[in-house]
């Protein structure tokens, strides 16, 4: 198998490059359309729809500018309407620590 991204020849059976981390092999289940909390510019929305189609989030940012400038009202009203739309991705809650003073060291 070869990926197209980093131009390398990688194993057969794999899912992901092992040099440059992205999906090679054929997607069996879709993401969900999220906004995710970490890496977002204003709401995140170009972030999900760039994670979506799996293309790169300067790419959309610069469609939904494009779109914003040369479609005036339709831009702005389509990404506020995918801000209120999309969800946002859940929160990650982080593992309980255990509390090594309190246990005897055997």
């Amino acid at each position: 198998m070869y990926c197209n991204y980093f131009g390398k020849v990688i194993q057969d059976d794999a899912n992901l490059c092992a040099y440059c981390g992205r999906r090679v092999g054929p997607v069996m289940a879709r993401r969900r359309l999220l906004r995710p909390r970490v890496g977002r510019k204003i709401a995140g929305v170009c972030l999900g729809f760039a994670e979506y189609f799996d293309v790169d989030v300067t790419l959309v940012r610069l469609v939904w500018l494009l779109l914003g400038i040369l479609a005036f009202p339709v831009g702005l009203i389509g990404y506020g309407v995918a801000w209120i739309v999309m969800p946002e991705e859940p929160k990650l809650l982080a593992a309980p620590v255990a509390d090594t003073a309190a246990q005897p060291n055997h």
